[in-house]
């Protein structure tokens, strides 16, 4: 189970941000009354996104700490850097970018700007599952 755990949280952490950007979010736009109640519905979502990311990150850095002085496996060495720029990406659209959009502060500047770093958390999510889905040298 162990050896399984971290592509199944990489596929968790990918599929909520797949689900959400390309099929939940566009469904809230075609279908509320108002373009200002979708987004401050999808407001509310992308806020659990982030908190979602941040859990999954920390699990995979958990399961990717080297044990009993062994050294770390090959998925955690070469998915190690997409986790942690993943899960800065979803604090930085959280803490710095979210607020703007919902001040309407430059409003198209900071939708571009965290549609953006969406897109780059989701692309290094699938490097992580690409990375921990990789067949290992042992049986499971």
């Amino acid at each position: 189970m162990r050896q399984r755990l971290p592509t199944l949280v990489a596929a968790l952490w990918w599929g909520s941000l797949t689900t959400l950007g390309m099929f939940v979010v566009p469904m809230l736009f075609a279908h509320l009354s108002t373009p200002a109640d979708a987004g401050r519905m999808a407001a509310r979502l992308f806020s659990a996104q982030t908190w979602v990311s941040m859990a999954c990150a920390m699990l995979l850095l958990m399961a990717a700490r080297p044990r009993d002085g062994h050294v770390p496996e090959a998925w955690a060495r070469s998915a190690m850097p997409f986790v942690v720029t993943g899960a800065l990406l979803a604090l930085l659209v959280e803490f710095a970018v979210a607020p703007r959009i919902v001040t309407r502060e430059n409003l198209r500047l900071w939708h571009t700007v965290g549609s953006a770093m969406v897109l780059v958390q989701w692309a290094c999510a699938a490097a992580v599952l690409w990375k921990t889905s990789a067949p290992r040298s042992t049986s499971a």
